[in-house]
């Protein structure tokens, strides 16, 4: 098990850690009952915290950020020597804490996306580990909720009797997400974004050659470019250039350089 601590990438605090570490914190709140918001950033995901100080600061304050992508592992090895031996991807991460859920009697509550995406996850994840239950769904409203809307909503996945939540609505609202609703629901909340399509059958997954050499985003680009290529094509390159200045010391990335939110968002 590897679990070094959170690490400055960029300015955001990122978790050198390995699976194991990972879905056992997960697994150890979900049985306590405390909260835990977690996510998986790769590139993008960091980027949004870069280029937003108050997204940076909601992102620093999440409980648990797992190195999803390879240049995020790239970077914790080079500029803290961690060793670690892969990236903790969000939707194979799903996967082990779904398995891990069904030995233990954890149930899980699917929140996001479309009613016809969680019917479909919902029954993939059955057949997968039969001893999984789901608690319940909720898809995404697609808009801004008022506060009371958030209430039921929280009041709901509460209700299920799930210990643990997955939240898939894209970066970032995901995120903002789990950030917003972790006092209001005592569970681990999970950002998994494209696990969802993933596993419900919908988006093909990225090659394991690819993945492995970083460029899993090349393959989800040709799949999807007309929403991806400014995602991959402009902040890649802005991803490596601000790392280079990070590695040799040119520039100083502060994680409490951040600015606190006004008010919530509220992502439904």
């Amino acid at each position: 098990m590897i679990d070094l601590g959170k690490k400055n990438v960029l300015g955001i605090l990122v978790n050198a850690l390995n699976y194991e570490a990972a879905v056992s914190k997960i697994i150890a709140a979900a049985n306590a009952g405390k909260p835990l918001s977690v996510s998986a950033l790769a590139v993008h995901g960091v980027m949004t915290g870069v280029l937003d100080s108050t997204h940076r600061y909601r992102l620093n304050h999440i409980d648990l950020v797992l190195p999803d992508g390879q240049p995020v592992r790239w970077a914790l090895n080079l500029l803290y020597n961690t060793g670690l031996p892969d990236r903790v991807c969000g939707p194979n991460a799903m996967l082990e804490i779904c398995e891990r859920a069904a030995e233990e009697g954890l149930s899980i509550y699917l929140y996001g996306s479309h009613a016809s995406v969680l019917e479909a996850l919902s029954r993939n994840l059955c057949q997968l580990y039969p001893k999984l239950i789901i608690a319940g769904t909720q898809p995404s409203k697609f808009r801004h909720v008022s506060p009371e809307e958030k209430k039921e909503i929280a009041l709901q996945i509460r209700n299920s009797g799930a210990a643990i939540t997955f939240v898939g609505l894209g970066c970032p609202r995901q995120e903002v997400w789990a950030y917003e609703y972790r006092d209001e629901i005592s569970m681990p909340l999970i950002a998994v974004g494209a696990a969802y399509d993933f596993h419900a059958g919908n988006l093909a997954k990225s090659p394991e050659i690819l993945s492995k050499i970083g460029l899993e985003w090349l393959f989800r680009l040709m799949k999807e470019p007309r929403r991806l290529w400014q995602r991959y094509v402009l902040l890649n390159p802005l991803y490596i250039w601000l790392f280079l200045l990070q590695a040799f010391k040119l520039k100083e990335f502060d994680p409490k350089d951040a600015t606190p939110p006004v008010e919530e968002v509220l992502y439904g």
